[in-house]
């Protein structure tokens, strides 16, 4: 069995699909696939060609306001921020440079200046990517890292709540889909990396990094 690799426990056997098998941790709730099962990295690119992420699109841009109209309420136009994992089609980062803020962007694949990186923001957005890291504890601490004393890390991914039959879900079927948080897990990595977790409702998780002065 894998130890969870966001802390260390051992994990037990969850569920077996037509995929791959899954494993829960005891300790935080995530619950991981199976690593042998991971796509390379030509795979995994091969995959997301196939995703359509049109800044144009008026239901995309819906989906992402989810995360967009909260963040909002929190920053001021001008803000600067950074959309990590932005994808093909940063939609996320043209909505809220329309919103008036300054924004860079990052993704291994598609945005892969690592540069943009060498700094900290006002505030980060992570949508629909947490799902995808293979190495989650290193991935959060970097994405963490980024949010200046006082900003905001903005997250979208679907909860494994307890109304969720795992079984049926539709998230895991997707195979470039290998990490999946529980409401439980989000309030582990908050407590761990020392961020105030504001919002939790499924699919948006806000977080707030202390300033120099709390």
């Amino acid at each position: 069995m894998p130890v969870c690799p966001l802390c260390g426990s051992q994990t037990s056997h969850y569920h077996t699909d037509r995929l791959r098998d899954y494993f829960l941790c005891p300790r935080c709730e995530l619950v991981l696939a199976d690593p042998q099962s991971f796509l390379n990295a030509e795979e995994e690119l091969a995959r997301y060609e196939l995703h359509e992420n049109d800044p144009a699109d008026v239901g995309y841009r819906g989906f992402l306001n989810q995360l967009a109209t909260p963040l909002l309420q929190y920053i001021a136009p001008g803000a600067q921020g950074l959309d990590y994992g932005c994808g093909p089609g940063p939609a996320l980062a043209q909505m809220l440079r329309e919103a008036g803020m300054s924004m860079q962007v990052y993704d291994p694949f598609y945005a892969p200046d690592r540069s943009v990186l060498a700094r900290q923001y006002d505030f980060v957005t992570c949508t629909e990517v947490v799902e995808h890291f293979y190495q989650p504890w290193r991935n959060w601490q970097e994405l963490a890292s980024k949010v200046r004393p006082g900003g905001w890390l903005g997250v979208m991914t679907a909860l494994r709540t307890d109304a969720i039959d795992f079984t049926r879900w539709h998230y895991p079927t997707e195979p470039t889909h290998v990490m999946f948080y529980a409401p439980k897990t989000i309030h582990f990595l908050a407590e761990i990396l020392n961020l105030r977790l504001q919002h939790l409702q499924t699919p948006v998780i806000l977080l707030q990094k202390p300033s120099a002065a709390d």
